[in-house]
């Protein structure tokens, strides 16, 4: 096929995008999943966006927003980052031989090392296309080392929507009606070592897996809880398994959230930064002595694989995003950007009764919402607690996207937790409109009657109506 031929063709494609994007809410509804499509239509955030660059997103009208789910930290280095797309586009356009699989690549060989180079006490590294693809093969490689059957994991936590990640994840409203689970699966509370040790005194548990910060909630690890959780493991005969795949590659100021505690894990999880927002990507490193367990003979060297975990696509992307975290120095400015925001931010507490916390570290900051102190207000908080149980951070989410053109999300189900996710190239200038409209949006929602609050009970309304029907 001629190169003319081949720009046709990808032609053809932005042709049909654009006749068609308008038709993207109908096609959803139609083929996809109708539920996602008429939550966004009842919050407004059934936009039509255009294009993306860095921590933005720019709509049909040219209207720039700024984009603190980062495809909840897949893009950690900004969108479309032009060197990304440069090594993916010197691969395509190489003709390189790929997914051989009767051979090994090259590429996968390079991102080992890099990464390995960035983990201290890492030594081995397998590839896989996700985050929770990452966790199946962490349990597999944890229970074939130890040939224990048990694994702990902790409330609130989420590793991930397959099967066996699903049996690890803390919420029930992912779990409910998909089981049944993993049965040697035991739940702790975060941050609780007594009941860790208590649990991993039978001497049973393949792993322990944990989150140095949990997603769900925007939980921190207690100073302390990580290296001796480790230490009891290391007691026990558990593996201590750190799941980074959201926290991890630079987000909280620091390559991984656990060197922050200076422990070192037996396995460690990576992905959706790894990706550079192009392609799927997921990695497990861990101990030389854990990989040869599993891939201990010949006859045994793929009893674990993934058929397009080691593409040349997805390797030359992560190769690419370390490169860019090093050069743009992007961990650094999630660190002193990320401490900087969450400290203006958190000067708003003593402002406003409705802000009860700002926590985090880096780009993944928490703002924690609570009941007021005024009667009136007390009152209006009461009734839409009433109607749903964290509501009300939808009173502040939508109005930070609807006038402030901030996309941001409730933190989980049934808390009151708003998360920010920025992309790690967040700018002063960004982060001035983030305090800006935090700020706005908070003293609206201290006025009562105010358009917040008319929201809120009109929310409530539809709630209560539900829930009557």
């Amino acid at each position: 096929m001629t190169q003319a031929a081949y720009s046709t063709i990808g032609d053809s494609i932005l042709d049909m995008l654009g006749a068609r994007a308008g038709e993207k809410f109908t096609l959803h509804e139609r083929f996809l999943n109708p539920k996602m499509v008429q939550v966004l239509k009842t919050i407004g955030f059934d936009r039509h966006y255009a294009r993306a660059e860095g921590a933005y997103l720019f709509d049909t009208e040219g209207r720039r927003y700024l984009d603190l789910l980062s495809g909840f930290g897949v893009f950690a280095i900004g969108r479309n980052h032009p060197v990304v797309k440069r090594a993916l586009v010197d691969v395509i356009n190489g003709d390189l031989a790929d997914l051989v699989q009767m051979d090994v690549s090259p590429l996968a060989g390079m991102l080992a090392e890099r990464l390995i180079a960035n983990m201290p006490g890492q030594e081995r590294v397998f590839f896989c296309n996700s985050g929770t693809e990452a966790v199946e093969a962490a349990i597999k490689l944890a229970r074939q080392a130890t040939r224990r059957a048990k694994l702990i994991y902790c409330d609130h936590a989420f590793h991930g929507l397959t099967m066996g990640a699903l049996s690890l994840n803390g919420d029930n409203i992912f779990r409910e009606g998909f089981g049944p689970l993993l049965s040697d699966a035991v739940r702790v509370p975060f941050n609780d070592l007594p009941a860790l040790e208590k649990a991993l005194q039978p001497g049973d548990a393949a792993a322990f897996i944990v989150e140095p910060i949990q997603g769900k909630g925007v939980n921190l690890a207690a100073p302390g809880y990580l290296s001796e959780a480790a230490r009891l493991c290391k007691r026990a005969g558990t593996l201590f398994v750190v799941d980074e795949v959201q926290a991890g590659l630079g987000r909280t100021g620091k390559f991984l959230a656990s060197h922050h505690d200076n422990v070192d894990p037996d396995l460690v999880l990576v992905a959706k930064a790894l990706s550079g927002g192009f392609i799927p990507v997921g990695a497990v490193a861990g101990k030389k002595w854990i990989f040869d367990r599993t891939f201990d003979r010949m006859d045994r060297a793929v009893v674990h694989g993934s058929t397009f975990g080691k593409n040349n696509l997805a390797m030359a992307a992560g190769l690419a995003t370390l490169q860019v975290l090093e050069d743009d120095r992007l961990v650094e400015n999630a660190a002193t950007r990320g401490e900087s925001l969450i400290r203006r931010l958190r000067a708003l507490v003593d402002k406003y009764e409705l802000l009860a916390d700002v926590r985090g570290r880096g780009m993944m900051i928490a703002l924690e919402l609570g009941p007021p102190k005024s009667l009136k207000l007390r009152a209006a908080w009461a009734l839409v607690d009433k109607a749903t149980k964290g509501l009300y951070c939808q009173m502040v989410v939508l109005p930070l996207f609807s006038r402030h053109r901030i996309l941001s999300q409730v933190a989980g189900h049934d808390m009151y937790v708003i998360k920010l996710l920025p992309p790690l190239c967040l700018s002063q200038a960004d982060e001035d409109w983030i305090v800006r409209a935090v700020d706005d949006v908070l003293a609206d929602a201290h006025r009562f009657p105010s358009a917040v609050w008319d929201l809120a009970a009109t929310f409530t309304g539809n709630a209560l109506k539900r829930r009557a029907g």
